[in-house]
C-alpha cells in the first residue's frame, strides 16, 4: 500500500541544509519513492506554518521505514537535524475509499 511522508520544518541554516536534498533524492530513488510536493512558500490556510513542507510518496510502509533507517541516510539526517527546527515527519497511508 502506498504511503506518504509529510514533512514540515523551519530551516535555520540554509547553507547547511542545501547539502541535504541532493543526497536524499538519490536515496529516495533506491526505495522507489518520489517527491510529490516540496515548497518553501506554502500558504497557511489554518494553524502556524513552517518554512519547508514536503510530501514524499513511497510504494509501501516497509520501503519508507527502510529508507529512514538506511545507513546512507544517517549522515543526511544529521545534516537536517542541525539545519532545521520544529521538525515534524508523519507517515500516512494512502486513502482508499
Amino acid at each position: 500500500m502506498t504511503v506518504y511522508y509529510i514533512n514540515s520544518y523551519d530551516i535555520i541554516d540554509m547553507e547547511l541544509f542545501s547539502q541535504y536534498p541532493p543526497g536524499v533524492i538519490t536515496l529516495l530513488e533506491k526505495y522507489g519513492a518520489a517527491v510529490v510536493a516540496s515548497d518553501l512558500e506554502g500558504m497557511a490556510v489554518e494553524g502556524t506554518p513552517r518554512m519547508m513542507n514536503a510530501i514524499i510518496r513511497f510504494p509501501s510502509q516497509e520501503a519508507a521505514l527502510q529508507c529512514y533507517q538506511d545507513p546512507a541516510y544517517q549522515p543526511l539526517k544529521a545534516i537536517r537535524l542541525k539545519a532545521v527546527r520544529n521538525c515534524t515527519m508523519v507517515l500516512v497511508k494512502a486513502f482508499t475509499p
